[in-house]
């Protein structure tokens, strides 16, 4: 019982810890939207998993990287709003990752936990899948920083500097995906991007520079992880879910604050 608690531990610190950097971007973009659909995405990876019998780990994220590559191409033209475009994409993607499960009838597939997570379900192999991908996200992150900054401040300008934007929001979509794909287990698809907005948001209150923000909502995520796992430990609640509200709890505190 006590491995089940630390796996879970290690792995929804492991997914915090980079939810917070690019949450502060994804508020900043203001690309919630994005992340809603590439979570919803993860779901036609799990059917596809199904069919193949392959890791669902590994199919998610590449169908959520090649979901990410199609956003890119995409939103190049002009025909469509871009939260149209994410909406069509966002719930067709979802439909068919159900649809194509409910034609495997053979196949068990736990809904809810793909939906809501299954944290406590976390085997010491998904927690050094979780670090793996982690640290190679954080990399990656540390690399686009100062052009993904430029380019929030003010796209056409950093472009003009010689920033390559187009390969830099490419990338940076990419790294969504992958830490999108992980963190599906920890608190599934419907709840993925809360994770990585409400702990930014909160973060916003309290920090004076961009450096801060994207450390503060690394450490508001954590702390929401381990407040969310201690309530469903002491009063079974589910993980996943819990560890959102306590997240939505610390940006109703940070409310308080007086600007």
């Amino acid at each position: 019982m006590i491995d089940v608690l630390l796996y879970a531990t290690l792995a929804g610190l492991g997914v915090a810890a980079v939810t917070g950097p690019l949450g502060s971007f994804i508020v900043w973009r203001r690309m919630a939207y994005f992340g809603d659909t590439l979570a919803h995405s993860s779901i036609l990876g799990v059917a596809l998993a199904l069919f193949l019998s392959i890791s669902p780990t590994l199919s998610v994220i590449v169908i959520c990287l090649i979901l990410a590559l199609v956003l890119v191409v995409l939103q190049q033209q002009k025909t469509l709003a871009s939260d149209t475009l994410l909406g069509i994409l966002s719930h067709t993607s979802l439909a068919i990752g159900l649809v194509a499960m409910a034609l495997m009838p053979e196949v068990k597939v736990d809904l809810l936990s793909l939906l809501f997570g299954d944290l406590l379900t976390v085997n010491i192999n998904d927690v050094i899948t979780i670090y793996a991908i982690s640290v190679v996200a954080i990399l990656l992150l540390l690399k686009l920083w100062k052009p993904l900054l430029a380019m929030t401040i003010h796209e056409e300008l950093a472009k003009v500097e010689g920033v390559p934007v187009n390969a830099v929001r490419t990338a940076f979509m990419l790294i969504i995906a992958l830490e999108i794909a992980i963190a599906m287990k920890v608190v599934g698809v419907l709840l993925i991007t809360a994770l990585l907005v409400i702990p930014a948001a909160t973060a916003r209150r309290f920090s004076q520079t961009p450096e801060q923000m994207a450390v503060f909502a690394s450490l508001i995520g954590c702390l929401a992880v381990i407040l969310g796992l201690c309530a469903s430990w002491f009063i079974d609640t589910p993980a996943g879910p819990s560890i959102v509200l306590c997240a939505g709890f610390l940006f109703l505190i940070s409310l308080m604050k007086k600007n």
